[in-house]
């Protein structure tokens, strides 16, 4: 009998704006589940760059923990990234918004300069050097440049974050709706979802097409 292969789904928050995009982190797990894989939840500890009203877009005068905003999404079941471990999983995954270039990262506002969260550092290049594949959706690739370097990932066919990643070390690949990127030395999955003007089935798409090849891989 096949073993069941395990996930790992990093998460930056929850809301768009200012976390984990919601629909892309759920679609995420349920493409996981629906190919009778399994999934457990991280996040780091750590507070979030700021705190967004998603109904005006107006920035809120307080203070919000990644880690306990993941957990919304993840209904109270979910772990600090620094338990992370590779050993424990067949890949790792990293659903977009703009948590992942605010929380996880500086790269909304630093760019091709940004600094990455250590704890998310680690759990990259730990799952690398394991042969492990990594998946990363939306805004996610280009903190997966900015990481690895020389790596092959799409963020759709925006000019300003494709340069980024260029300036980074890596190789910008434009996709479309539900399509994905490859990165066959490093394992890496990547496909634009909501980069793009998309819809939530086609968010469904790009999700499904990422784990299924990462399945394919592992």
């Amino acid at each position: 009998m096949t073993q069941q292969k395990k996930f790992a789904v990093v998460l930056s928050g929850c809301g768009v704006y200012d976390g984990a995009e919601i629909h892309e982190a759920t679609l995420t797990m349920l493409a996981i589940a629906k190919a009778g894989a399994s999934y457990t939840i991280f996040a780091p500890n750590i507070n979030q760059h700021h705190v967004i009203n998603h109904l005006t877009g107006e920035e809120m005068p307080e203070t919000r923990n990644v880690l306990v905003e993941s957990a919304r999404i993840a209904r109270g079941k979910i772990q600090d990234l620094k338990e992370y471990n590779p050993a424990d999983f067949d890949a790792i995954v990293f659903p977009g918004g703009f948590g992942a270039a605010k929380n996880l990262s500086s790269l909304a506002f630093d760019g091709p300069n940004c600094s990455v969260n250590e704890d998310v550092v680690k759990a990259v290049k730990s799952t690398a050097e394991a042969g492990k594949p990594i998946g990363a959706l939306c805004i996610a690739p280009a903190v997966i440049a900015k990481i690895l370097g020389k790596v092959d990932v799409t963020i759709g066919n925006d000019p300003g974050t494709a340069g980024a990643i260029e300036a980074m070390g890596g190789k910008h690949v434009p996709a479309t709706h539900g399509e994905i990127v490859i990165d066959r030395n490093y394992k890496v999955v990547t496909t634009p979802c909501y980069m793009l003007d998309a819809t939530i089935d086609q968010i469904e798409t790009g999700a499904k097409n990422v784990i299924k090849t990462i399945l394919s891989m592992s």
